[in-house]
């Protein structure tokens, strides 16, 4: 049976801090929706209505397009192992760039990952929990090291050309604004 939360109970945030996947969900009125799983170390609780994840460079950059258009932004956790649960958080984002002021406050709460290029600042105005029973069973292997060495080998220059050649742009057209905060 579904519950809903105005904030992050306790029990909720630890689940939360233990999971080592969760799911981003955004959209515009009229584009495609994206959900994007996210790893590694990326994720913050900031405080019970406020949570804050951190973007690593990747062949698209669709939340950012969107969140600059339509705030809204929802993420998810599943249990693939202990209790059967599916947790979503529903608010609205700020997409901050490395030259943002608030960046660095922000930045300094996750160890530093190679081609980090935005951080989520996301107000939660809904916290909702729900059966997991569909949820498969599964363990964690480990993370993968592919995009930390994808990016060394680029280094700073070449991510950031990435960024503009790849990632300035969704895939409906819209702007991310990658391409406008991080000139160098």
């Amino acid at each position: 049976m579904a519950k809903q939360y105005e904030n992050i109970p306790e029990r909720w945030a630890r689940f939360i801090t233990e999971q080592q996947i969760f799911f981003v969900a955004t959209a515009t009125c009229d584009s495609r929706v994206n959900i994007s799983p996210k790893g590694l170390d990326t994720l913050r609780i900031l405080d019970p209505n406020r949570v804050a994840w951190l973007n690593l460079t990747g062949s698209g950059n669709e939340s950012a397009a969107h969140v600059k258009t339509d705030r809204r932004m929802t993420l998810m956790f599943c249990a693939f192992s202990g209790e059967p649960v599916i947790l979503r958080l529903y608010g609205t984002a700020r997409v901050l760039h490395p030259g943002d002021a608030d960046w660095p406050a922000l930045a300094a709460l996750f160890a530093p990952l190679p081609g980090a290029r935005q951080i989520f600042d996301v107000a939660i105005d809904l916290v909702q929990t729900s059966c997991g029973f569909g949820v498969p069973y599964f363990d964690f292997a480990g993370d993968r090291p592919d995009l930390r060495a994808w990016t060394e080998k680029k280094g700073e220059e070449g991510v950031r050309r990435y960024w503009r050649e790849r990632n300035a742009v969704s895939i409906d057209g819209l702007k991310t604004g990658i391409d406008d905060k991080n000139r160098s």
